[in-house]
C-alpha cells in the first residue's frame, strides 16, 4: 500500500496513474475537497479573484480528460476547480482519499515509512511500503528581509485575494513574476497609486498572437537551441518591445533562461501611467521607501509578490537528498531518490510549457517502476543503478538557467518529456497488459 499527499492536480494524476496500474493507495489531503490552490475556498490556497490559467488550456490539460469546448483559452480559476473536481470523479479517486487530514509527519522504517495523520484533533498511524509526496510548490511564502522597518501594511501574494484591499492606498508592488505583475494590474483600478519594484530583467510575452494563444506557436518545427533564441527573442522585441522602454530594466540573460512573464497588460498600464517601474528597495524608513537609483516615496502598503519556496515539513530534509545549499532535493528527473525505492517527489518540476499532461507523464513512469519493482524485474534493477547514477542531473536542453532558487527545479520541456518517455517505454516492457476500462481516454461532454 502506498502513501499520496495532496489531492491537487499533481495529486490527483498520481493517484489516477497508480490506480490505473493497479497499485493500491491511500490519499491525504488537508482541504476537504480536491483542487489544491486551484479552490479558492480553500483555507490553504494562495490563490486571488483574478487568477487566470498562465498557460493556455490545449498545452496544459490531462490528454485523456480534455477541458470543455466553451471553457476559455486561459479559464479563470474557478473552471480549473471544476475541472479538476470533474476528473477525480470520472476516474473513481474521492474514494481513495482521506479529506481534511493532515499528514503530521513521515518517518523512515527498516521497511516502509510510518505516517502519522490529524483528523479533527485525533492522530492516526498508518504503515506504507511508499510514500509519493505531490503537496505543491506554490504554498510557503518567500519572505526575503526588508531593509528597514516598513509602517505600513505589509503583506505577500499569498495572502492577496480581492483588489478591495487597495482602496485609495499608495501601493508599492515588490517582484515582476506571473503573479505579481497580475496583482499590480488588479491594483490600478483601485488604488491611489501603483509602483513595481523590480531587481532584475524579465522577458514578457503576450498572451495572444495573431488571436491564438502565445504558447500554440513555436512546436511545429525544431530549431537549435541557439537560433530558436534569436528569432523567438527578435519576434518578442518586435511584438511588445524592450522593457526599457516602459522604464523597466532589460534582461541581462537570453530568452527562455528564466521564466517569461505571459502578461503584457502590466505593459500597458506602464505604458500609460498607470504604474511606475521602480528599481530594487535600498532602504526603508516607516513608510518611506528609498531605491537603489537614490529615488524616494511614500507607500501605505507594501505587496510582497516574491514568489514561494520549497517546503515539506512533515518530513526530516535528509530523506529528500536536500543538502543544506542547494536550492532543491537532487533527485533523478526532479522525482526519483538514489537510494530509496520508495519515497517520490512528484511534480517538484517546472518548464515552460510541461502542463499537467508532461506531470502525468511523470507519475505514470513511476506507477510502471513501482509495478516493476514488486515483479523484480532486470528493467528495475537498470532503473535503480541509473537514477542513482544520475541524481541532480538537470535536463536543461542546454540553456543557461539563472542560478536562482526558484529556478533549481526547472527543465527544458522537451529534454525531459523525452527522457520520461523513454524510461517509461524500457519499463513498460513486459507488464501485463491492463484490461480496466479506466484505461480508456475520456472527453469531457
Amino acid at each position: 500500500m502506498y502513501a499520496i499527499i495532496g489531492a491537487g492536480p499533481m495529486g490527483l494524476c498520481t493517484a489516477r496513474q497508480l490506480h490505473k496500474h493497479g497499485i493500491p493507495f491511500v490519499g491525504f489531503e488537508l482541504h476537504s475537497d480536491v483542487g489544491g490552490l486551484w479552490d479558492i475556498d480553500n483555507p490553504h490556497s494562495t490563490m486571488y479573484e483574478s487568477a487566470h490559467l498562465i498557460s493556455s488550456k490545449g498545452t496544459t490539460e490531462f490528454s485523456e480528460f480534455p477541458m470543455r469546448a466553451d471553457v476559455a483559452p486561459y479559464p479563470h480559476h474557478s473552471e480549473m476547480r471544476r475541472y479538476f473536481r470533474d476528473y477525480a470523479k470520472q476516474f473513481g479517486l474521492y474514494e481513495h482519499y482521506q479529506f481534511n487530514t493532515r499528514v503530521v509527519s513521515v518517518e523512515r522504517l527498516e521497511q516502509g515509512w510510518k505516517l502519522t495523520s490529524e483528523r479533527a484533533g485525533e492522530q492516526r498511524e498508518w504503515h506504507f511500503d511508499g510514500v509519493l509526496i505531490a503537496n505543491g510548490t506554490l504554498h510557503t511564502p518567500n519572505l526575503p528581509r526588508l531593509p528597514g522597518e516598513f509602517g505600513g501594511e505589509l503583506l505577500h501574494s499569498s495572502e492577496y485575494c480581492s483588489p478591495a484591499v487597495f482602496e485609495g492606498k499608495r501601493v508599492l508592488v515588490v517582484g515582476c513574476g506571473n503573479s505579481a505583475c497580475d496583482i499590480a494590474v488588479d491594483a490600478v483600478h483601485r488604488a491611489a497609486s501603483v509602483d513595481l519594484s523590480v531587481r532584475r530583467g524579465y522577458y514578457f510575452l503576450p498572451k495572444f498572437i495573431l488571436g491564438k494563444p502565445t504558447d500554440t506557436f513555436g512546436g511545429a518545427i525544431k530549431l537549435p537551441r541557439p537560433l530558436k533564441q534569436k528569432l523567438d527573442g527578435l519576434l518578442v522585441r518586435a511584438l511588445v518591445g524592450k522593457p526599457s522602454q516602459y522604464g523597466l530594466p532589460d534582461p541581462d540573460y537570453k530568452l527562455y533562461e528564466s521564466h517569461p512573464v505571459m502578461n503584457s497588460l502590466v505593459l500597458h498600464h506602464l505604458g500609460h501611467g498607470d504604474i511606475k517601474a521602480r528599481r530594487d528597495i535600498a532602504k526603508i524608513d516607516g513608510k518611506q521607501v528609498t531605491f537603489t537609483d537614490g529615488e524616494q516615496a511614500e507607500y501605505d502598503l507594501i505587496l510582497m509578490g516574491t514568489g514561494y519556496k520549497l517546503d515539506y515539513p512533515f518530513i526530516d530534509r535528509a530523506h529528500l537528498n536536500w543538502p543544506q545549499r542547494a536550492g532543491a532535493p537532487q533527485l533523478y528527473l526532479n522525482v526519483f531518490h538514489p537510494e530509496y525505492d520508495d519515497l517520490f517527489m512528484m511534480g517538484m518540476v517546472e518548464a515552460s510549457g510541461l502542463g499537467w499532461q508532461g506531470r502525468d507523464e511523470q507519475a505514470e513512469l513511476v506507477a510502471r517502476y513501482i509495478r516493476q519493482l514488486q515483479s523484480g524485474s532486470d528493467a528495475a534493477q537498470r532503473f535503480k543503478a541509473l537514477k542513482r547514477e544520475r541524481a541532480g542531473i538537470r535536463l536543461d536542453g542546454g540553456y543557461d538557467y539563472l542560478d536562482l532558487e526558484r529556478m533549481a527545479y526547472y527543465v527544458h520541456k522537451d529534454s525531459y518529456r523525452a527522457s520520461i518517455k523513454q524510461h517509461s517505454q524500457e519499463l513498460a516492457a513486459g507488464l501485463p497488459a491492463a484490461s480496466s476500462a479506466a484505461l480508456h481516454p475520456v472527453a469531457q461532454p
